[in-house]
């Protein structure tokens, strides 16, 4: 399931999006218009800023806007930031693997065949799925 966090920056990253070839968006202009809490959302797009999705510039006229162009940023980069891994189950993560303790073999674990597939599709999607297509 999609943590709110998830949900609120995918929200806020499509309004800025809207807005790419404008001015920077202001973060109580994104909070109004998405229904998203203002203190949560600072936090949300502090963290994207952090990974160097957004940029964000102070003072009058300020607020956040997109380092690349929504065509250019995949959903696995976003929901990695957002959510960390993309797979329900770390022993089929690709970046956070894990072995699960109580798996005395994953090659004849029916749970992990069934995980590595979901989580193939699932990247699938994600991988070709940009930020310009939820726009």
């Amino acid at each position: 399931m999609l943590s709110k966090k998830t949900k609120y920056g995918l929200k806020a990253l499509a309004y800025i999006a809207k807005n790419y070839s404008e001015n920077p968006v202001q973060i109580g202009v994104i909070a109004q218009q998405e229904n998203i809490p203002h203190k949560f959302l600072e936090s949300i797009l502090l963290g994207l800023k952090k990974s160097g999705l957004l940029g964000a510039r102070k003072g009058k006229g300020g607020g956040y806007y997109l380092m690349v162009k929504p065509s250019e940023i995949k959903m696995t980069d976003v929901i990695r930031t957002l959510e960390g891994p993309i797979a329900m189950l770390s022993c089929v993560s690709l970046n956070y693997y894990e072995k699960c303790d109580d798996c005395p073999n994953e090659d004849s674990c029916s749970v992990h065949k069934l995980m590595v597939q979901v989580r193939d599709n699932t990247l699938d999607i994600f991988r070709n799925t940009t930020l310009a297509d939820l726009v």
